[in-house]
């Protein structure tokens, strides 16, 4: 009996794939009903700068749409070969480039920046695609190049050049918030790749200055940087929309004013619906809402770690480490900004906040992690340890696995 266990390994992640999925579905939830209730006064009226519809329920039937067409992707890619992502990886951030330099020609531009193709009615951002496509791509630069991993000069260009290129594409935007979204996101890629801690500082101190460079470069990000220091030394302009934040969250109380029943939404708080919908959240349900949706992010970050670590193919384990680094970063700086720990950035809440192309593009990383975590070839908790050698990427069970030469060349390519 354990002879024949030892060679067909049980596949065991469907505790990963339920507990994810379940996860994600409330987290759907919360966002509709929280958009819905901080955006039907902005859509009927055209409140904090936006332009009246006359139709309460604008925001949330484009929401619905999104995060059906989400849905659709999450559980299409929970049944695609994760293996097979690796092939199309190239051509996919190839996509993503082409498509950040057309925003710049022709993109539709709002509050001073190009970031929106339009299609029709809806509107795509391809920034958003951009973060999935750079996932991928190191994903499988890591995986098909291990040795790059190293030194940090043979690092630089084949494994960061092309994703650099989408950060200084999305900064000319300009859309600062998406850039460190992309960097955070790479930066916990070469963690889980065994990047040496002497090469990441180095590649930190570096995007600190260029940051802090591009920072200083325009007056209104300093703004937001002293606003951030000192919010009431201009809380009419600066600083508004932090100390507007604050004080929805205090408003908020232990149990909040009940859903639908906020103030700040009528025109006090700018991008209610977006950016700020978690001081929305604090002020309705109070500071038990707000630990429910910091528990939820926590709950899909040891998830997508989880599958990450167990998994024993490479390029999965990359590929799940980048998904979830992509949304716990994005999650963990939104989070900080709302509450004045961090500089506005203008990163929205995942899957909460309002926005089509960030709810299209997460879902559809939640759903590559899914068949992560079911996939055979992932072989997620499934071999006992003697068998490692077995398993792709070879190679005992230490940090820097890798490929291994000609003796497993053969099976990796049969894997896809």
């Amino acid at each position: 009996m354990s002879a024949r266990h030892a060679q067909k390994p049980r596949v065991d992640g469907h505790f990963e794939y339920t507990f994810l999925a379940t996860v994600t579905l409330i987290l759907i939830a919360v966002g509709v009903v929280m958009v819905f209730s901080a955006s039907w006064s902005t859509a009927f009226s055209g409140e904090n700068g936006s332009a009246a519809t006359g139709d309460a329920y604008y925001y949330l039937k484009r929401e619905l749409i999104y995060a059906m067409l989400g849905l659709v992707l999450m559980f299409g890619l929970a049944r695609y070969d994760f293996t097979r992502l690796r092939k199309h990886a190239p051509k996919l951030i190839g996509l993503a480039l082409i498509l950040l330099v057309l925003v710049l020609v022709i993109g539709s531009s709002a509050k001073g920046a190009k970031r929106w193709i339009a299609l029709g009615p809806l509107t795509f951002q391809p920034s958003e695609l951009a973060k999935l496509a750079v996932v991928l791509y190191v994903a499988a630069t890591m995986y098909l190049r291990p040795r790059l991993l190293r030194d940090i000069r043979s690092l630089a260009l084949p494994v960061l050049g092309l994703p650099m290129l989408a950060c200084l594409l999305i900064l000319a935007e300009p859309d600062m918030g998406t850039a460190i979204t992309v960097v955070l996101t790479v930066a916990g890629m070469l963690i889980i790749g065994g990047v040496r801690t002497k090469d990441m500082a180095i590649l930190g101190s570096g995007v600190a200055a260029a940051g802090f460079l591009f920072v200083a470069m325009a007056p209104y990000r300093m703004a937001r940087m002293t606003a951030f220091i000192n919010p009431q030394a201009d809380p009419q302009d600066s600083g508004f929309q932090i100390i507007q934040s604050l004080v929805a969250l205090g408003s908020g109380g232990l149990f909040g004013v009940g859903i639908g029943q906020s103030i700040q939404k009528f025109n006090y708080l700018p991008e209610a619906h977006t950016d700020m919908i978690l001081s929305i959240i604090g002020e309705e349900t109070g500071l038990m809402g707000v630990l429910v949706v910091v528990l939820l992010f926590a709950a899909i970050a040891y998830m997508g770690f989880r599958i990450a670590l167990k998994c024993d193919n490479l390029f999965g384990k990359y590929t799940a480490a980048g998904v979830t680094s992509l949304l716990v970063s994005q999650a963990a700086v939104n989070l900080c900004a709302v509450t004045g720990l961090l500089p506005l950035t203008g990163i929205p809440l995942p899957i909460i906040s309002y926005g089509g192309s960030s709810l299209v593009v997460i879902l559809s990383g939640i759903g590559i992690l899914l068949n992560i975590a079911v996939n055979p070839r992932g072989k997620i908790a499934a071999a006992p340890q003697r068998d490692l050698k077995k398993i792709d990427g070879g190679g005992g069970g230490g940090r820097n696995r890798r490929p291994s030469g000609s003796s497993t060349g053969g099976r990796r390519s049969a894997q896809g």
